[in-house]
This record gives C-alpha cells, sequence and structure tokens, in this order.
C-alpha cells in the first residue's frame, strides 16, 4: 500500500499510526504543499491523505482508510467509543488551527521543501486562518483559549495505553490532534494526557514532530 500525505497532517498520521498498530507496511510519499497535480492526477482533486490499496484502487477519508487498514487482519481497534470523544475532536480543531498550522512551515519537514511550496502554504492559510506571523505572535492567548478543551480531554483519559481503556477508533481520533499541538513549544499537555500521549507514541514507535 502506498500512502500520500503530508508530514504535518493529523488526518495522514490517523492513517499511519493504525498501520503501525496493525503492522502493516506502507510506503509514505510526502507530496510538496504546491503539487495539486499529483493530487488531482490520483482521485481528481487536492486532498490527502490518499491510499492507493494493493490493488490499485485510491481511497479517501482518514477514518474509512483506518476500518480498511484495521480490517485487513485481525482488528486492533474494538475498544468502545464514547460520542463525547468524538465531539471533542471536532470541536477542538478550529483551536488548535492558529498555534499549529502557524508552525508547520517552520519544522523543517519535506512537504515545505521549496520557495514555492512554502509560499503556496503561506497565501493559502491567509485565506482562511490570516497572517502566520500575528498568529505565532498571538500565541499566549490562543493557549488560553485551548486549554479548556484540553483539560476536558485530560479527565476522559482512562488508560496511557488507550483512552477508553482498550485501542479504539477514540485513540485515531486523539492522538493525531496531540501529536499537532505538541509543536507548541510554550503547550503544557496536564499530566494525564501527557502520559497517554507518550506512551501511545512508544506503543507505535512514532517520533514527535519538532516544537517551536
Amino acid at each position: 500500500m502506498k500512502l500520500y500525505m503530508f508530514e504535518h497532517c493529523y488526518l495522514c498520521f490517523r492513517v499511519r499510526m493504525t498501520a503501525a498498530l496493525a503492522r502493516k507496511h506502507l510506503e509514505e510519499v510526502v507530496v510538496l504543499e504546491d503539487d495539486t497535480d499529483t493530487m488531482v492526477a490520483l482521485v481528481r482533486r487536492r486532498v490527502v491523505p490518499i491510499l492507493i490499496r494493493d490493488d490499485g484502487q485510491p481511497m479517501l477519508e482518514s477514518m474509512d482508510i483506518v476500518r480498511y487498514i484495521d480490517h485487513l487482519g485481525e482488528p486492533m481497534l474494538t475498544g468502545p467509543e464514547r460520542p463525547e470523544i468524538a465531539a471533542w475532536a471536532e470541536q477542538i480543531a478550529p483551536k488548535a488551527a492558529p498555534l499549529t498550522q502557524s508552525r508547520y512551515p517552520l519544522l523543517g519537514l519535506p512537504e515545505f521543501g521549496s520557495a514555492a511550496a512554502r509560499a503556496h502554504y503561506h497565501a493559502r492559510k491567509r485565506s482562511t486562518l490570516g497572517d502566520l506571523d500575528e498568529l505565532l505572535a498571538d500565541t499566549k492567548r490562543h493557549l488560553g483559549e485551548l486549554m479548556p478543551s484540553l483539560q476536558q480531554i485530560d479527565r476522559m483519559v482512562q488508560s496511557p495505553r488507550a483512552i477508553n481503556g482498550a485501542l479504539s477508533l477514540d485513540d485515531v481520533r486523539v492522538l493525531p490532534v496531540l501529536r499537532s499541538l505538541a509543536v507548541v513549544q510554550e503547550l503544557r499537555f496536564p499530566q494525564r494526557l501527557r502520559d497517554y500521549f507518550e506512551s501511545m507514541m512508544a506503543l507505535i514507535a512514532a517520533r514527535p514532530l519538532p516544537a517551536v
């Protein structure tokens, strides 16, 4: 299987962590930020992640890909799910974006490997979030708006090795968000959440992104 992805993309990381848990090999192909042509050639639109299955068929939608990979063998993500965790994952996205998306181009990631790719990203985000330098300068305010959500999910952690006590799709919803948020150098996760993040990242043998 081949995964077309951005290194910073939390939706892509959903797929990558599932493959690691399921011990399924993925050939990872990082697409340059401005390489829309590759994405369109594969699936007729600009989107990641894109999974090319072993039968050559492309798949979109991160959770559909997660379920597909998890069921290629003995399923791993069989634990209980909680609707409040799915709701949390949806609600935190707009609070995380000003903190994470302003930092991604500073991390030396391969999708930003050219001046054109970096310029493309800045232009794209300027139209949705505003000036990235201004967002960075306003880190303290954005962290203040984010922390109640982190304290909320901290109270939901039942085990460092699975948020609901047994691996489930809720782990796929939560861990990639935490990986993204960990790029914020000033951010400190509450203790249970920190233990969960570190334990899960070790379980799948994944390194955090750099923090700035």
